[in-house]
């Protein structure tokens, strides 16, 4: 098309030249523009899972789709221990895990950007100097050698370029990247979630562990007594050295015990220190004298939490992303568009570079389509398919998942409730049974055995109870974290990432 407007131009005034020149462009361009509104590959459906209409476990429960924009409170203060909170606050601006994560969605914003700025055209500016040989014969620039043949070009060129999206490649990019985007948004809630779970229940586990360093502690105190009562009546010749070796052994093993829950305490504050971004030799947590209560988590509207789950967002946005480059790669088959437009001056000479003989121009369309690949562009179609094929798998094991993790903690917490009832009666009729005993030892009734055994019977009760209360907290944390986080008050997503995000 230029070239026939180039052999026009002797026959049209500079004027109808311009114009007959820029109404042609204008016309590739517009067609170009009316072309991109298609775009090839298909477009994207949610894939059908397999999700039951409620939990056997619960009722009130209905089928949930990936929502996790919805809003979800700090669940972690529904234990109501303040430096619990603090130290999930500390966690989210300091936990070095989750901070790879957002460093992995500030990586994949980036490639948005990039995308969105494919639509635009670009443009380049390059000056330069090239020295070319042109045979034995002579040149009239001074700053060539005669003799050598050798020539010297100075160039200044502006380039403008600009691809038209007319079979869609470009948005399906776009469309693509701002999938992958979100599905690392989405990744990093739930690593967000997953420490900050991970937080919680350490700290639950050392509370229990002060919990029963205290019950140790009384239980080696009444041991010592124990034990010299029972060397006392050897003296007086009232019991045998059978019972002071019984006493002693009581108390050894329960010494070991508390020493034990030492290492214990120190793994799960080392824990909570790395967790929060701090050292392990500079954090200190002092004892509590109480454990977090169990929070009442009502189970009538269930089903938005589950929707807030971000892994399962993360890999709905997965097909997304999976089924968009599908499309790209099918726009391979089709020829590209795109419009070129150079400018400048070249010359020889440092003194005339910059000079209208010296300006040269071109502008043009372009059209390109590969004819043979040897297959690449099929297999790279067929990958995708699979790729897709992959993601639409993934997602639903992740749902599948995500039903089975809400009800094992549903059953597990149901379970520990009945158990907690009957244990608690156990650890009644082991303290009073305990209570007898002791007063027939003092009134000489029976031998110190009978009192070690009641004593070890007694001591077991209370440990599993709080290994119970211990098991209850913990499953409680693991459900809040299945159903995506808590259920009320603020979002689980920064002001700033809200604001970031594309």
């Amino acid at each position: 098309m230029t070239s026939r407007l180039l052999d026009l131009a002797p026959a049209l005034s500079p004027q109808r030249w311009a114009l007959a020149r820029g109404s042609r462009l204008l016309g590739l361009v517009l067609s170009g523009l009316l072309l991109s509104a298609c775009a090839v590959g298909p477009d994207y459906q949610r894939p059908e899972a397999a999700t039951p209409v409620a939990f056997k476990e619960a009722a009130g429960w209905r089928q949930a789709t990936p929502g996790d924009a919805l809003e979800r409170g700090a669940w972690w203060e529904l234990y109501g221990d303040p430096q619990l909170n603090g130290l999930v606050e500390s966690l989210n601006r300091s936990n070095q895990t989750v901070a790879q994560s957002e460093a992995q969605f500030r990586q994949a914003q980036a490639l948005v950007r990039s995308a969105r700025g494919a639509f635009f055209p670009s443009a380049d500016l390059s000056v330069g100097k090239t020295r070319s040989s042109q045979g034995t014969g002579s040149s009239n620039s001074s700053l060539t050698s005669s003799s050598s043949g050798i020539r010297d070009t100075l160039n200044a060129q502006v380039g403008v370029s600009w691809e038209a999206d007319v079979w869609g490649k470009l948005r399906r990019g776009l469309e693509a990247n701002t999938a992958s985007a979100e599905a690392s948004l989405a990744d990093l809630a739930a690593m967000r979630l997953s420490q900050q779970s991970e937080l919680v229940q350490n700290y639950l586990q050392l509370r229990v562990i002060d919990q029963q360093k205290r019950l140790l502690e009384a239980t080696v105190q009444a041991y010592e007594r124990s034990l010299i009562m029972s060397e006392n009546q050897y003296r007086a010749g009232i019991s045998g050295k059978d019972a002071v070796a019984q006493a002693q052994t009581q108390l050894r093993n329960t010494q070991a015990n508390l020493i034990d829950l030492i290492w214990q305490r120190a793994q799960f504050e080392n824990a909570i220190a790395v967790l929060t971004g701090q050292p392990p030799a500079g954090f200190k947590l002092a004892e509590s004298q109480s454990v977090p209560a169990l929070p009442s988590i009502p189970l009538s509207v269930p089903s938005q939490w589950l929707e807030r789950r971000p892994d399962i967002a993360s890999a709905e946005r997965a097909i997304i992303a999976a089924n968009a480059n599908i499309g790209v790669a099918k726009a391979a088959y089709y020829p590209d568009f795109s419009l070129s437009l150079q400018g400048g001056y070249s010359s020889s000479t440092y003194e005339d570079w910059i000079s209208v003989p010296n300006r040269f121009w071109s502008v043009g369309p372009k059209l390109s389509l590969p004819l043979f690949d040897g297959g690449q562009r099929s297999a790279e179609v067929d990958r995708n398919e699979a790729v897709y094929d992959q993601t639409v798998a993934k997602y639903r094991q992740t749902v599948l998942d995500g039903f089975r993790e809400v009800e094992n903690y549903l059953a597990q917490l149901k379970v520990l409730e009945d158990e907690a009832v009957v244990q608690r009666q156990a650890l009644e009729s082991a303290r009073e049974s305990l209570r007898l005993t002791r007063n027939q030892y003092k009134a000489g009734l029976i031998a110190y055995l009978d009192v070690v055994v009641v004593q070890a019977t007694a001591l077991n009760a209370e440990r599993t109870m709080l290994t119970l209360e211990q098991n209850r907290l913990l499953a409680s944390v693991k459900l809040i974290a299945a159903l995506g986080g808590g259920w009320d008050g603020n979002t689980d997503l920064s002001a700033r990432e809200k604001a970031d995000k594309p």
